[in-house]
């Protein structure tokens, strides 16, 4: 069973201003953004990465630039985990969009939702879930069981694929949480997924190295501490 590590992009000037983003041109990181991705790459810098994975948005290329490192493969653009196609809700202020019918529908029953001139949720599930289970077939096949890679993209993709994952409706996906740079890890195989984290900030993923660990009645004692650790 490959391991997923799903990323959201750092913080943007548009998060920052309270705009919806969506798909425009020239989204960037600001520099609080900045300094999350950076801080995220320091987590993931003694995990063996078998693949990088990027949304086609900038920011998240940017994001994805600081794992970038001697010896791990060069980032793949992934159209599957583009940032949700917000139609004419695009580049609109949030308390604006909080006025309007629709917010109270994705918010509430997200099933249900579509926005106008572009996509519907379960469009943008259906899609970012099937690139993230293609990415992890193709990695296990090529790198085998134990292997690890990294998907940066975009809150709502981060919480859909997790939704999915965690065999939730995704009418339930707003309960789910991906903050700006944060880390989410999702194990797939035969037997069933695993959710090993989600919306993470800090902490070694050194233990992402080590042998993939099938489920356990009771849990199991958990990763062996990584070389070094305090017990």
């Amino acid at each position: 069973m490959a391991t997923v590590i799903l990323q959201r992009h750092g913080r943007t000037t548009a998060n920052a201003s309270g705009v919806l983003a969506g798909r425009l041109p020239g989204v960037l990181l600001d520099a609080t953004g900045e300094e999350q991705a950076a801080a995220a790459a320091g987590r993931l810098a003694e995990v063996p990465l078998a693949a990088l994975v990027t949304s086609p948005q900038e920011r998240c290329r940017q994001t994805i630039g600081y794992a970038a490192a001697p010896g791990r493969p060069e980032a793949l653009v992934e159209p599957g985990l583009d940032e949700c196609d917000y139609g004419q809700w695009q580049g609109r202020p949030l308390q604006e969009l909080a006025k309007e019918d629709l917010w109270s529908v994705v918010q509430r029953q997200p099933s249900a939702a579509a926005f106008p001139g572009g996509e519907s949720l379960r469009q943008m599930q259906h899609r970012a879930v099937e690139a993230v289970r293609r990415h992890d077939a193709e990695v296990e096949q090529v790198h085998g069981a134990g292997a690890v890679w990294l998907a940066v993209t975009h809150g709502d993709i981060v919480k859909s694929v997790l939704a999915d994952a965690l065999g939730l409706h995704l009418d339930q996906f707003q309960r789910l949480h991906a903050d700006p740079a944060s880390l989410t890890v999702v194990r797939y195989g035969t037997g069933g997924v695993q959710v090993l984290q989600t919306n993470t900030h800090a902490g070694s993923l050194a233990w992402l190295a080590g042998p993939a660990r099938a489920p356990q009645v009771g849990g199991g004692a958990g990763p062996a501490p990584a070389p070094g650790a305090v017990s």
